[in-house]
């Protein structure tokens, strides 16, 4: 169509700028990967990610021979000789790169097409009329520049397009058909901005024109801290009268226009129709004060200008342009001087602002319609702000780093975090505001505005018909019944009536009709907020520019928060922002949206994570003085106050004189003065701030990947929780030295009550982390297969405590329910009732719970059953001896000669005494456990307890001993004990028939009975009624004789009751014996061992006094215990 007949509304101008500028955000894309690392797909920046032509040592020379050439072709040469092999796997690796360069060689064909034609209509631009029409031409005239200026520092360019090029002439005879457009576009462009003041010369009254419509709108929005100040900008509450008025402007989408993006506009404008800067006041007005103001711009990403240096360097070889550079280095200066400050005073501004504006909103969410501009405001202004930050920290040589440095950074990201949360939260509030000013307010004036125009095309007619009716069809109901509004056909409708008007000669020019188009554009502002609130929430905060593009300086600003208490409560945003990553990505280059992805989750990962060991930290910390405050309130520790109190009451002068009193527990709560703050205040100070951005958002979504915060602190504190406990038994396996369970026990409440206050902060169930931990820690190993403590104590008491019992160093006190040290040439190092005792076992009891102590019990049953092993072993070597001694005991002088012949007697009266202390610490330990179970659940200890009180005589012995389990794990005594049974039932062997194994059993009992009278002859078997027992502990054989028998004739199926009536006859019939003997020396301690028997029948649920009478005469009892008494008043005195 020649240029006489050009119809502008054909021309379809609305729709070309609309594709043109998504293309060219897709081709920027496209160009900034390549740059960054020569393969599409990848977005990490990786030297061996490019194509192995560019690098190859062998193909370096053919490689440069071709770039030297370029744009030339020359196949002939030697020097390519190499790349002959290469050909197919240079076509199909480099064929994404090549197409890609051809791609933006056709987008600039296109752009350059549409320019000239927009010149051709003689567009009228203005942003404050058609506003989108004026932006869209001017993001497309930044984005072509851009672009250009992008292609041009790709280093290998060249070698790419003459690699692919040299490929396809080899295997297709001729070269690319694009191939001799782009290497010469290619080589046009080397100085890119220089080319394109040429190339802009044409368009410079049309690129003007948008340019000098900003000076409405530019001036005003870059003003300093303190003229916002005065102005009380975004300030809700400055004027209550009004706080109620729709937010209103002539040029509303202007007010929160992204001023990064005005400022492109300008530099990069002003250059290319740089002729209009020597000619117009106003055009050089924007230009100096967008120079003042950055010292680069961001191209794209992190990719940046360095304005002035590029300004300077393309003005410098223009005639009668001195004026100008030294224009730009006086803005230059200014910039350096005071940009920083003036920036950092507008970031402190806004966070003021901002939080004033999300607690005002937060508490009158109402507000949200009417006030809806003042937040997108305050978004767009705050990213600008942290986008200017990023950029000059980055890439500027400062004068004055402070300037650059803004710890204070994630409280304003917060806070435009908690505006962006109130937007997506309360949108239908906004929806509801929005849809009856449309209709009732914005369709009747657009009406008026339309019946008032002197001329209205029919085609424009129809148009604002459409608008009017549209916006008069809306209802509340739609939004109460949740249907979805879709106002874009109404918004292009509203661009392509801009494109229509804004042409010369147009039958209604806007130009003519401002308030019709400042209406229009007011209308479309609140129609996005019906129907566009997330785009809207992208276009004004999105910091997706975080990424991987500044994420060194994202990384820096997260710690800096964190080790700053003031903003750690604002440590949250950094997570929150990782949403926003998703959106940097576009469609034309899909092969980095995985990558960036991946970038998101890792660092939404690490952010979190690293939060909750903050918390964690701090949380560990306050639990070590905690405990260390519980220590203080053991009862040890108030011996000393005690002696100091009778010493004092005695008038005794005991110490120095000049001794320091010591504090008493509870002296650290009491405050002289307010201002006085304690380590622990600023640990719970530290943790509370911590704690509210942990606690701030539920859960948030990252590339359809749901994060929970609290879940991090949860999972972090089990971990913690559980090296602490078993950090806190401080077990040295050298010194075989652990903490007392008391102690441990104290220690770990001491924890849970901090643990439990954190309820206070965080929304999170810690009664779960304590079933987590606490559970595990009564099983042998914890879920990572690490020591618990039930395994240490377990391990300490068998190895440590009933191995130097066993070792005759320690010995059981029946009257003090405890294991006491005996008097020894080498002391020990612990003291063994200050772990035994009923309070130790008690606490023991707590810590391990139910299934600890059954573990303990088991452990316990182990040694007994090898043991136990070892007796058989031993009656089988006396097997024959035995057997004719069961059938004799009332023959005493067949039995002395028989006794003779046994081998091994003190061997199994010692394991037997072994197996008796084992079972007495099993009884301490099960009597704790029932004593803790019955404070903790008394009524079903109780329940437990009848039923085992109640089971028939007749019952079936397999479900008596299910019952007898039962009782045992809640820690009642059994007349069988079902652990022993289960340890002995294992130790059955193939090879002996039950019969074997039954004789075996009674004869095991046999030689114990015979050989109890060779304990009279042990000077340790003297009977102590202080403890009610024997310092060599045999006493315990009362309790090892009643138990094995039961265990050993409930698997054997026997007569317990008459095996024990044997073992009866047996030992009353041995022990009256040596009651006939002469001998001082072998009857020293007759009286002490008599008393076994009356201890083996009051220990017996199975055996009678009476019983007893029958086969020991009870005056030899009672005579006994006589001596035993007058002895040890004897021994006293």
């Amino acid at each position: 169509m020649s240029r006489g007949v050009l119809q502008p509304s054909q021309q379809k101008l609305a729709e070309k700028l609309t594709i043109l500028n998504d293309r060219g955000i897709g081709m920027l894309t496209r160009i900034y990967n390549i740059k960054k690392q020569g393969q599409v797909w990848k977005a990490c920046g990786d030297p061996k990610a490019k194509p192995s032509y560019l690098i190859d040592k062998n193909l370096e020379s053919a490689v440069k021979f071709i770039v030297r050439k370029f744009p030339a072709v020359e196949t002939r040469n030697n020097n390519l000789a190499q790349l002959q092999k290469e050909k197919s796997e240079i076509l199909k690796n480099l064929a994404l790169y090549y197409f890609t360069f051809v791609d933006v060689m056709e987008f600039k064909d296109h752009v350059c097409e549409l320019l000239n034609t927009i010149d051709a209509c003689q567009v009228f631009f203005d942003i404050t009329v058609n506003f989108d029409l004026t932006r869209n031409y001017l993001d497309l005239v930044v984005t072509y520049t851009t672009l250009m200026i992008l292609l041009s520092r790709i280093e290998e360019r060249k070698a790419i397009i003459g690699l692919y090029n040299y490929a396809h002439e080899m295997t297709h005879g001729s070269s690319d058909r694009e191939y001799p457009r782009l290497g010469q576009m290619i080589v046009d462009y080397e100085n890119p901005l220089k080319k394109m003041m040429e190339e802009f010369v044409p368009h410079g009254k049309s690129l003007s024109d948008a340019l000098i419509s900003l000076q409405m709108v530019y001036p005003r929005r870059n003003l300093s801290a303190d003229q916002w100040r005065n102005a009380q900008l975004l300030s809700l509450i400055s004027a209550p009268s009004t706080m109620l008025n729709p937010a209103q402007s002539d040029t509303m989408p202007c007010e929160y226009l992204s001023l990064d993006a005005m400022e492109k506009w300008i530099v990069f404008g002003f250059i290319l129709c740089h002729a209009v800067l020597n000619s117009d006041p106003a055009a050089l007005s924007l230009w100096k004060l967008a120079l003042q103001s950055s010292s680069c711009l961001c191209l794209f990403r992190d990719e940046v200008f360095h304005i002035h240096k590029a300004a300077e360097d393309l003005f410098v070889n223009l005639r009668g342009y001195n004026k100008r550079i030294s224009d730009i280095r006086e803005c230059k200066e200014s910039a350096l001087q005071h940009a920083g400050s003036m920036h950092r005073e507008r970031r402190k501004f806004l966070r003021s602002a901002l939080k004033e504006l999300a607690t005002v909103l937060a508490d009158q969410p109402g507000l949200l319609g009417p006030k809806a501009l003042f937040v997108f405001m305050a978004l767009s202004f705050a990213r600008d702000e942290i986008i200017w930050l990023l950029r000059h920290a980055d890439n500027i040589q400062k004068k004055s780093t402070d300037d650059f440095i803004d710890k204070h950074i994630a409280e304003l990201i917060f806070y435009m975090e908690e505006l962006r949360a109130h937007v997506r939260k309360y949108g239908p509030v906004m929806q509801r505001y929005y849809v009856q000013y449309l209709s009732g307010f914005d369709a009747v004036v657009l009406n008026e505005l339309v019946q008032n125009l002197s001329v209205c095309p029919e085609d424009e007619s129809i148009i604002m018909s459409s608008f009017v009716n549209t916006m008069t069809s809306l209802s509340v109901k739609q939004v109460e019944d949740g249907d979805v509004f879709d106002f874009r056909g109404m918004r292009l409708d509203w661009f392509r009536l801009q494109a229509y008007t804004s042409v010369s000669k147009a039958s209604l020019g806007i130009a003519d009709h401002r308030e019709l188009g400042k209406m229009m554009n007011t209308i479309i502002f609140h129609t996005k907020m019906v129907d566009s609130l997330v785009e809207m929430l992208v276009e004004t905060s999105d910091l997706s520019i975080f990424c991987s593009f500044y994420s060194r300086a994202f990384e820096k600003m997260f710690q800096q928060c964190l080790e700053l208490p003031s903003q750690s409560r604002y440590s949250i945003s950094f997570p929150l922002l990782c949403t926003h990553f998703m959106s940097c990505t576009h469609e034309l280059c899909p092969e980095e949206r995985h990558h960036i992805g991946d970038r998101s989750l890792s660092l939404c990962n690490m952010f979190l994570d690293e939060m909750a060991k903050q918390a964690r930290n701090l949380i560990t910390d306050i639990c070590t003085e905690q405990c260390t405050l519980s220590d203080q309130l053991l009862p040890k520790h108030c011996a000393k106050t005690i002696s100091q109190a009778v010493n004092k009451k005695s008038k005794k002068q005991t110490g120095k004189k000049g001794e320091p009193e010591r504090e008493k527990p509870g002296v650290e709560s009491m405050r002289k003065n307010r201002l006085l703050v304690t380590n622990l205040d600023k640990l719970h100070t530290a943790l509370s701030e911590l704690c509210f951005s942990i606690n701030y958002a539920p859960n948030m979504v990252v590339w359809e990947h749901t994060f929970t915060p609290r879940e991090y602190l949860t999972s972090h504190l089990e971990i913690r929780f559980t090296k602490s406990i078993v950090g806190m038994t401080m077990y040295n396996q050298a010194t075989q030295e652990i903490a007392k369970p008391s102690e441990l026990l104290t220690s770990v409440r001491a924890y849970m009550t901090v643990l439990q206050s954190i309820e206070n902060y965080v929304q999170i169930d810690i009664t779960r982390v304590f079933n987590n931990v606490l559970l595990q820690q009564t099983q042998h190993l914890d879920s990572h297969g690490e020591p618990t403590i039930t395994s240490l104590y377990t391990n300490w008491y068998l190895e440590t405590l009933l191995r130097q019992v066993s070792n005759g160093h320690i010995a059981y006190f029946p009257a003090m329910k405890a294991f006491v040290n005996l008097p020894t040439e080498n002391e020990l190092t612990f003291n063994a009732e200050e772990y035994s005792d009923i309070s130790e076992m008690r606490s023991l009891s707590e810590l391990l719970g139910p299934y600890g102590m059954k573990f303990l019990s088991e452990s316990l049953m182990w040694h007994i059953s090898s043991q136990v092993a070892e007796l058989k072993k031993l009656v089988v070597e006396n097997v024959e001896v035995l057997t004719q001694m069961r059938t004799s005991f009332d023959k005493p002088d067949q039995m002395a000669a028989l006794f003779k012949k046994l081998t091994s007697v003190d061997s199994v009266l010692k394991r037997m005494t072994i197996i008796g202390v084992i079972l007495s610490f099993r009884s301490l330990a099960q009597e704790a456990l029932r004593d803790v179970l019955s404070c903790h659940i008394p009524f079903l200890v109780s329940s437990v307890e009848d039923f085992k009180d109640h089971i028939p005589r007749e019952t079936d012995m397999k479900v008596a001993m299910n019952v007898y389990e039962l009782s045992s794990a809640a820690g009642l005594p059994c007349e069988i004990d079902p652990a022993l049974v289960v340890a002995l039932s294992s130790q059955k062997s193939e090879n002996i028939s039950p019969e074997e194994e039954y004789k075996i059993a009674c004869l095991l009992m046999v030689f114990v009975a015979v050989s109890m009278p060779t304990l009279a002859s042990n000077v340790m078997s003297q009977y102590s009624p202080a403890i009610e027992g024997h310092c060599n502990n045999i006493h315990c054989l009362a309790k090892a004789i009643n138990q094995i028998a039961a265990a050993l004739f409930t698997i054997h199926k026997g007569s317990i009751e008459d095996r024990l009536k044997e073992f009866l006859a047996l030992a009353s019939s041995s022990l009256l014996k040596i009651g006939q003997e002469t001998d001082k020396s072998t009857t020293r301690n007759r009286e002490s061992v008599y008393l076994l028997l009356d201890m083996i029948v009051q220990e017996s649920p199975f055996l009678t006094m009476d019983l007893l009478e029958s086969c020991f005469p009870y005056v030899l009892l009672r005579n006994a215990y006589h001596a035993v008494y007058k002895q040890s008043i004897t021994s006293s005195a």
